[in-house]
């Protein structure tokens, strides 16, 4: 079974940067599916930040967040970053990492096992 393991938040003021931290571990020695990093704040539907379908190596970023946000990964174990720059207050939320499968790109991605959250603060 796939478990995932988030951290890294904390409080940044604005134009800070973080970089948050998601570990995939599971019975093959490398994770080839989807990662995708959520965000849910209060009062708010969860939605998708950013992704990754590692097999096809392509990528996904919201709009709200493109050019701000990127995500890297360890080559040598199995642990994704998602380092955000210039962060903005309603960027304050939970954020969860997600594992998940596709065949086809990253947008066919779906999450099936989901990280606790690591929370993020964005304030002055």
């Amino acid at each position: 079974q796939v478990h995932v393991t988030e951290s890294g938040g904390g409080s940044v003021q604005p134009g800070g940067s973080l970089k948050l931290s998601c570990s995939v571990s599971g019975p093959s020695l490398m994770f080839r599916g989807c990662v995708g990093w959520f965000r849910q704040a209060p009062g708010k539907e969860r939605e998708l930040v950013a992704s990754i379908w590692i097999g096809g190596g392509s990528f996904y970023y919201d709009d709200s967040v493109k050019d701000r946000f990127h995500i890297s990964q360890d080559k040598y174990v199995d642990t994704l970053y998602l380092q955000m720059d210039n962060l903005k207050s309603e960027d304050t939320s939970t954020y969860i990492c997600a594992a998940g499968d596709s065949h086809w790109s990253v947008q066919e991605c779906k999450f099936d096992t989901w990280g606790q959250g690591t929370l993020v603060t964005v304030s002055s």
